[in-house]
């Protein structure tokens, strides 16, 4: 199915845009779940001028849904409406100063990792262990092997829905367990990350430990979307599922991993309905053996059902 075709009148109200404006464009290429209607409207800004200058022009009573590298994202089969804005080449810029990288909030976050590495910064190693890009680190304060994005921040750009630049200190983050509590309506374009003096083979041989460890108990190189729910607090959300026996369960062609149960796997032909049924019966087993309410990490966006 596809939406009405929103591209012209976007163009329209806004005659000066550089960036890439397409209709209907297919969701399940660009997320790693390999699943999801369209988008009504995908937006590829220029560069961060581009971006509030479409804001700042868009109709205020047209839904806006940002998306990453789609690592930690499952796009429902309907599809979604309104403008869907993707980050791109115009925002990949990298830049190292001292003990300070900055990054565009395209760059991936294993690409940071490495950047920092090699001029001898300790300190962001732990980002070799999350695969998603800086923007989503930023608004859900991601973290690995007992470190996240609130200990080596110290500042980040993001554009709110109007169009209008704001600058926020790590302390204006709002920062807790994967989550930040700056408005869900900013999106965020850069980001300033400061480590500590380090070594590179020692930051090195560092990462490839993550590496090890990834790729021993996490299934990876899978259609996957990483862990999908939340630790609760004092517990472990791959324990309490295993605990429930769900390691290995199918709906439809979605499975929870057998290597890491709070990995949830496209085995092929899935449908985003499949997977979400698949976790939310994860949920509601986990709930009926413990009494732990599993919150969802990935998130979910679009229609439930196509609309015709």
């Amino acid at each position: 199915m596809n939406f009405p075709d929103l591209a012209p009148a976007l163009q329209k109200a806004a005659p000066e845009l550089r960036g890439r404006l397409e209709a209907n464009v297919r969701m399940a290429d660009l997320c790693w779940f390999r699943t999801g209607g369209p988008a009504q409207a995908l937006f590829t800004p220029a560069d961060e001028d581009d971006l509030a200058y479409f804001l700042a022009r868009l109709d205020p009573g047209i839904a806006v849904t940002t998306v990453g590298v789609g690592s930690n994202l499952l796009v429902r089969d309907g599809g979604i409406k309104g403008v869907v804005i993707r980050l791109g080449k115009g925002f990949h810029n990298l830049r190292v100063d001292g003990l300070r990288v900055e990054a565009g909030a395209r760059i991936l976050d294993v690409k940071l990792a490495t950047t920092a590495a090699e001029a001898n910064i300790a300190g962001l190693a732990f980002y070799r262990g999350i695969p998603g890009a800086v923007g989503g680190a930023l608004r859900m304060n991601a973290g690995a092997y007992s470190a996240e994005t609130k200990d080596v921040l110290v500042s980040c750009r993001g554009i709110d829905r109007s169009g209008t630049l704001h600058i926020f200190s790590n302390a204006d983050m709002g920062f807790t367990y994967r989550h930040s509590g700056v408005p869900h309506d900013v999106i965020f374009t850069s980001a300033l990350f400061e480590g500590r003096v380090g070594e590179r083979a020692a930051i090195e041989a560092e990462m490839a430990e993550i590496t090890r460890s990834r790729q021993e108990s996490q299934p990876v190189n899978t259609r996957t979307g990483g862990s999908t729910f939340k630790n609760p607090p004092d517990h472990k959300a791959w324990q309490l599922i295993d605990a429930a026996g769900c390691r290995g369960l199918v709906v439809g062609d979605a499975q929870v991993s057998e290597l890491h149960c709070n990995f949830l796997i496209n085995r092929g032909a899935a449908s985003a309905a499949d997977i979400e049924s698949l976790g939310e019966e994860v949920r509601r087993r986990v709930f009926e053996t413990s009494g732990v309410r599993l919150e969802w990490e990935i998130e979910r966006v679009g229609e439930s059902t196509h609309a015709g």
